[in-house]
């Protein structure tokens, strides 16, 4: 089974912001169509970009829904495929070394400076450890192969 294209729309020019959006998806779409896909996974697949083809594009619920369908695409791809869009490992990290790491050298710093003002000083190193660790996950889903050329943007 082959993946369904999302039909083409040309009432999306007059709405630069939705167009970017859409044109993302079809991006997407067109990544996913040089792979190798299970049959099951395609079937999910081809029944979220059909739905979302039935839906007209004048219709005030069609952001969302694009934006809905896309994120589960990206979630289905993930977890059964492990594909992560650009980034996806940076994006995630960065709030995870700004809460893990961040956080608990800030107060290490505070307490032993004996002022708990210098708790702002650990986020931007749990930040940089983050976008580090991140960073390195990214390369490494690259070399292995399971990297879209596509960015998770909404």
């Amino acid at each position: 089974m082959k993946l369904v294209q999302p039909s083409v729309r040309k009432e999306l020019e007059t709405q630069p912001k939705l167009k970017k959006r859409y044109h993302a998806f079809q991006q997407l779409i067109n990544e996913l169509s040089g792979r190798e896909i299970p049959e099951s996974i395609i079937g999910s697949l081809y029944s979220e970009i059909e739905a979302l083809n039935t839906i007209p594009s004048a219709d005030k619920h069609f952001s969302r829904e694009l934006r809905k369908k896309k994120s589960v695409i990206l979630k289905t791809l993930l977890k059964e495929l492990k594909l992560v869009p650009n980034h996806h490992y940076r994006n995630l990290w960065l709030a995870l070394g700004m809460s893990v790491f961040g956080i608990p050298m800030g107060v290490a710093f505070g307490a032993a400076l004996d002022n708990m003002g210098f708790l702002g000083i650990g986020l931007p190193l749990g930040m940089a450890i983050g976008i580090g660790v991140g960073t390195a996950m990214d390369e490494q889903a690259r070399k292995e192969g399971r990297q879209l050329n596509v960015a998770h943007e909404f």
